[in-house]
């Protein structure tokens, strides 16, 4: 069974509503414009302490699961280590699935 969570985010993309990269994510925090926040596990860890920092100040929630590659097929893009999301009912929804895969 295809992961509910990345096929969700799929949408979220085309839709728009994908904040992909560093710098984007981080002002985009800063800002109070992220409401959900996908960081790869290849990511160094002083860039997840960075944005876990970041995220805590905001409360944004942040999740670290998937790889560089899941991120990367997803969004058609090499090299996405970071993907922000940039309206909340997307981002609930995206939570809510988080939630039910990390459940069951």
């Amino acid at each position: 069974m295809k992961d509910k969570f990345i096929s969700f985010l799929g949408i979220a993309k085309k839709a728009g509503k994908c904040l992909e990269g560093y710098n984007k994510c981080e002002d985009s925090i800063k800002k109070g414009n992220c409401h959900l926040l996908i960081v790869s596990r290849e990511s160094s860890e002083n860039t997840k302490d960075k944005f876990k920092t970041l995220c805590d100040i905001r409360n944004t929630p942040m999740i670290i699961y998937y790889s560089k590659d899941d991120l990367s097929n997803i969004l058609g893009k090499e090299g996405i280590n970071i993907v922000g999301i940039s309206d909340l009912s997307i981002a609930k929804r995206l939570m809510d699935l988080w939630n039910d895969m990390n459940i069951n």
